[in-house]
């Protein structure tokens, strides 16, 4: 799909707006832009004019803007619409570029002309789809600097890395050793081993790069009628999850998106944990279950007067009801009254600090996502294979070594199939 016949979509969103951004790309697009303008277009440079359709009449007083090949987004030549947002101006203009042969764009179709152009690799788009998808600060950053090429970088000098491995290695097999460097082949297995530690230490750090662009997942877990519900609004503010005495209330997880100190946070409200003979109760405390499996975080809420010791790594306990008592048996605990507030703010202190542990405090990693983990994976274990099965078989390491770089390759674009595009580009908006 190369072909860069006139397309336009909506870039700006739906619904009544001060303006509208309407795109359009195509090859050869200066007539029409000088049509519209009502002069030759100078690139760059924005035309206030009376736009007009084919009989005459003004559709709306427009700004216009001209992009030539192949310095545009999409590398053809683009112009670029703004109109008041007004749903009729919109789709008055849609029918005069439809009328000028020009048809409405399919989800992804301008970056994907960027990227059959050279303007972008996947990599790219991944950061472009993840800086649309973005709801918070550390969301917009990380998905920018994928977006500008920070991940394509290193992906790109990681898989020019092994190429050259690959080509040494499969060269080794037609020169006399006499021929070749002392050291060649420790130099060689050193250049895999520190590859390896690269990327098997990116795809260590998957979590974190999870948790950044899908958000921190926080499951509240504990016995009935301990206030997980209570906590749960405190926390997020609003009375979101149902409060009664009467136990087993909650019977499905009840669930809300949250900022906490830029990061986006998934925190649910689950079922209480008993012995539950009702059918929808016990469903209930099987999602619970799975919320805890997971969850990075999981705050464990009990009365001042129960019994408990942590029993995972990722916890956090809650001596809820704290009203109620001045006795404070547990040091690793926090104490709260979800009905007062006390003991709120050090809880939410604590959450903030696991975050920070679990993102590595918002340092650069690479935005491996779903698409690029399994590819990730497999250039590691490909290098590990040439490390430990070559056995000194240099075609066998060189092949090893390749995979690895076939597999890079598909990350960036470089080797591809059109099910792994399809995927990629279908994740945009019109307009992109």
């Amino acid at each position: 799909m190369t072909n860069n016949d006139a397309i336009f979509a909506l870039s700006s969103g739906r619904g009544k707006s001060g303006v509208a951004v309407i795109r359009i790309s195509g090859n050869n697009l200066t007539e029409f832009a000088e049509k519209i303008i009502g002069r030759a277009p100078t690139p760059r440079h924005a035309y206030f004019t009376n736009l007009t359709d084919d009989a005459g009449e003004i559709i709306d007083q427009c700004v216009i803007l001209y992009f030539s090949a192949p310095n545009s987004f999409t590398g053809t030549d683009i112009i670029e619409i703004q109109s008041h947002g007004a749903p009729a101006v919109i789709n008055k203009i849609f029918e005069f570029l439809r009328a000028n042969d020009m048809r409405i764009a399919t989800p992804g179709e301008f970056s994907r002309r960027a990227f059959y152009n050279g303007k972008m690799d996947l990599s790219d788009v991944d950061g472009l789809v993840a800086l649309l998808d973005a709801q918070t600060d550390r969301q917009r950053a990380a998905a920018l600097k994928s977006m500008m090429g920070g991940d394509s970088d290193i992906y790109a000098e990681w898989r020019n890395q092994m190429l050259k491995i690959s080509a040494y290695a499969a060269a080794m097999t037609d020169y006399n050793s006499d021929d070749l460097p002392g050291d060649i082949d420790k130099t060689i297995y050193e250049h895999i081993k520190t590859l390896y530690t690269a990327v098997s230490g990116a795809l260590n750090k998957y979590k974190t790069s999870r948790a950044i662009t899908c958000g921190v997942n926080i499951a509240i877990v504990g016995e009935t009628n301990v206030g997980k519900s209570s906590l749960f609004n405190r926390i997020v503010g609003s009375a979101r999850a149902i409060v009664s005495d009467i136990p087993g209330t909650t019977r499905d997880v009840v669930s809300a998106t949250m900022d906490i100190g830029g990061y986006m946070v998934n925190i649910s409200d689950t079922a209480g944990i008993r012995d539950a003979t009702d059918t929808i109760e016990r469903i209930g405390i099987e999602r619970t279950n799975n919320e805890i499996e997971n969850a990075d975080i999981v705050i464990h809420v009990i009365n001042p007067n129960d019994e408990y010791r942590l029993v995972r790594d990722d916890e956090i306990l809650v001596i809820n009801k704290s009203d109620t008592t001045d006795t404070h048996n547990f040091d690793d605990a926090i104490y709260t009254s979800a009905k007062t507030g006390d003991g709120v703010a050090e809880l939410m202190q604590e959450i903030m600090r696991r975050i920070n542990q679990i993102t590595g405090n918002g340092e650069s990693v690479l935005m491996i996502n779903a698409r690029t983990y399994d590819l990730v994976k497999t250039a590691a274990n490909e290098l590990k294979n040439a490390l430990e099965l070559s056995n000194g078989d240099y075609d066998i390491l060189s092949e090893h070594v390749r995979y690895a770089a076939d597999a890079i390759g598909k990350i960036l674009g470089v080797i591809g199939t059109n099910e792994v595009l399809d995927m990629t580009f279908s994740q945009l908006c019109l307009g992109k």
